[in-house]
């Protein structure tokens, strides 16, 4: 499978593991099929579960996954609506845990399990709760707040949903050279980011850091950078999904490419939510 820039997909088998369940979907079918029949034992429900990943398998996993985010991060809002002083250790919690997760999932190759991805999702529902509060609370007030966060989802989803058509329509191809741009970039928005949360914790620039998240013109732009790294960071997650269902990975699959996916995701609302929030301060 061709390399990728998020981590959850970089860490799913490449030998040994997915890439060898046979030439394809007809490879996969048929090696099932030969086990299955030589094994009257195996119950219809063994027959189901095994079976080969599909792209509804995904688009239900990853409906799933989202939905149980949503959920979360609604009732973490009403909460720290209700009472300011939860923001911070819903925020905190919520990253923390859901960044643990994530590391487990990707170190542990545990990403294919449903338990874990769930529990990613309520941590991350949290987090994104708290945090959209704080976002839009000192920027437009509790009373636009809503308004503000409409906006910042449609317009997650409606990257989302462009970066699928031009993945689908194949404007731009994911290539291995493309596929290395991005991780690079990555790398290079990740360093930008820890430099700028140590610098600040030592008070360079008066606690701002590089003025990466100051809203100023320099946030703007590095919030821009990070929007448009996202956006890309798409395609090839579309393309390790696709690689997988080619390769005829099990069902189970899918929970992995739904935690993907929705780690992408939340980057993403998270930056196009501060973006908001920078040009409201202006």
């Amino acid at each position: 499978m061709r390399e990728t820039s998020n981590p959850v997909f970089r860490s799913l088998p490449k030998q040994g593991g997915y890439a060898q369940f046979g030439t394809g979907m007809a490879g996969v079918t048929q090696q099932v099929g030969q086990t299955y029949q030589a094994d009257p034992t195996v119950s219809q429900y063994q027959r189901e579960v095994s079976r080969p990943l599909t792209i509804d398998d995904v688009v239900t996993k990853t409906g799933i996954t989202l939905g149980v985010l949503s959920v979360s991060a609604i009732i973490s809002y009403f909460l720290v609506l209700g009472n300011p002083d939860l923001a911070g250790p819903l925020a905190f919690g919520g990253a923390i845990g859901g960044l643990v997760l994530v590391l487990i999932a990707t170190f542990g190759r545990k990403q294919d399990s449903k338990g874990l991805v769930l529990s990613y999702a309520v941590l991350e529902g949290l987090f994104l709760g708290a945090i959209s509060f704080l976002l839009t609370a000192f920027s437009v007030g509790t009373s636009n707040a809503g308004s503000m966060i409409g906006q910042a989802v449609m317009g997650t989803f409606g990257v989302f949903g462009g970066m699928l058509v031009v993945y689908k329509t194949g404007a731009i191809r994911v290539t291995p050279k493309f596929t290395r741009m991005m991780v690079a970039a990555m790398f290079g928005v990740l360093a930008l980011m820890i430099g700028n949360l140590v610098m600040g914790m030592f008070g360079v620039a008066g606690g701002e850091g590089l003025g990466l998240r100051s809203g100023g013109t320099i946030s703007i732009i590095f919030s821009l950078v990070c929007i448009g790294i996202a956006a890309f960071s798409f395609l090839i997650d579309f393309d390790a999904a696709d690689q997988l269902i080619r390769a005829g990975a099990p069902e189970k699959a899918a929970w992995g490419i739904a935690l993907g996916l929705t780690v992408t995701l939340v980057w993403l609302y998270i930056e196009i939510l501060r973006l908001l929030s920078y040009f409201q301060n202006d």
